[in-house]
């Protein structure tokens, strides 16, 4: 009997040992599981993708959104806004985005893509950042420099100036509605946003009256551009841009006749350009005048040491 009852005492110590070894890895892998699970939990508060459509509109999402939000330019540094045209790899990259920033005026590339980004991605949300702006008419020359192409001008152009950044003061409402964008999608964090947005606007206040104090003294209000990039900043700060560029044209010999007249008797001496553009007009205008050509960029990343650099220049050459 002794010997019978063994082989059974073996085989229930064997099976035991396995049943509790069963028991130790089913705990193992309940504890592996709750740890994927809190990795999957904190994988959910990834950062909002926002794709906007020119450099500086960057800095705004970035000072309001902070470490929530990520950013896609959809115009790249050096590109012109107004031309550029956005490969198909790039138009798959920004339909991921959760909300696109447009400037919402002016930039044909907006009005042929964002319908596209629509439906690759209904649940964008669209920030329209000219809302509620005074838009200003891309500026034009005088009556008797127009005249010259007066049969292009009568073109289908709507005129619309799209560069409404320049202005600290449309910087601010443009904030706004990022801010409300931003809200919309993460309700939850209204708070976080709330405080980035009160400290970037007491910036951009700082940096108004920065400009106003550097432009105060200059008695010669006037200054020539290549391409009219600077309206808003111009009427924003009492100047006179007088723009080289006719309707996106590079100007007739004729037009640059009449401009070099014009830049001397409102006694221009710096044509500004920007790196987007041919400076080539402006080279034979400021050689004509005795002046010169400096470089200006308004789609430059870092807003406002940006702002403060350009406002540095219009004082040293509006004396």
């Amino acid at each position: 009997m002794k010997l019978k009852i063994m082989p059974i005492l073996v085989l229930l110590i064997v099976g035991l040992s396995i049943f509790i070894s069963g028991c130790t890895d089913a705990g193992d892998s309940g504890d592996n599981k709750t740890k994927e699970q809190e990795t999957e939990m904190s994988g959910t508060d990834e950062p909002i993708t926002v794709a906007v459509s020119v450099v500086p509109l960057a800095e705004f999402v970035e000072k309001v959104g902070g470490d929530k939000v990520k950013t896609v330019v959809i115009i790249p540094p050096g590109a012109d806004p107004h031309t550029y045209e956005l490969s198909p790899k790039e138009v798959q990259e920004i339909s991921k985005a959760s909300m696109l920033v447009t400037v919402g005026v002016g930039m044909p590339f907006e009005k042929v893509w964002i319908d596209k980004f629509e439906t690759m991605n209904s649940g964008t949300l669209i920030v329209n950042c000219s809302k509620g702006l005074e838009l200003r008419e891309l500026e034009k020359h005088d009556e008797e420099l127009e005249a010259g192409n007066k049969e292009e001008s009568d073109e289908d152009h709507e005129g619309l100036d799209p560069h409404i950044w320049t202005s600290p003061a449309n910087a601010k409402m443009m904030v706004e509605d990022i801010y409300e964008g931003l809200v919309e999608l993460d309700p939850e964090n209204k708070a976080y946003y709330t405080q980035n947005r009160d400290a970037y606007l007491e910036e951009l206040d700082a940096l108004d009256a920065r400009i106003r104090e550097k432009l105060e003294g200059s008695e010669e209000r006037n200054f020539m551009v290549y391409h009219p990039s600077w309206g808003y900043f111009a009427a924003d700060y009492g100047l006179t841009m007088i723009p080289v560029e006719v309707e996106g044209k590079e100007p007739s010999a004729r037009d640059l006749a009449k401009l070099i007249d014009l830049a001397k008797e409102k006694k221009v001496k710096v044509i500004f350009v920007q790196s987007q553009f041919s400076p080539r007009s402006a080279e034979v205008v400021a050689q004509e005048i005795g002046g010169e050509v400096v470089a200006v960029d308004p789609l430059a990343k870092d807003y406002i040491a940006n702002m403060d650099n350009v406002s540095d220049v219009f004082a040293r050459n509006l004396v």
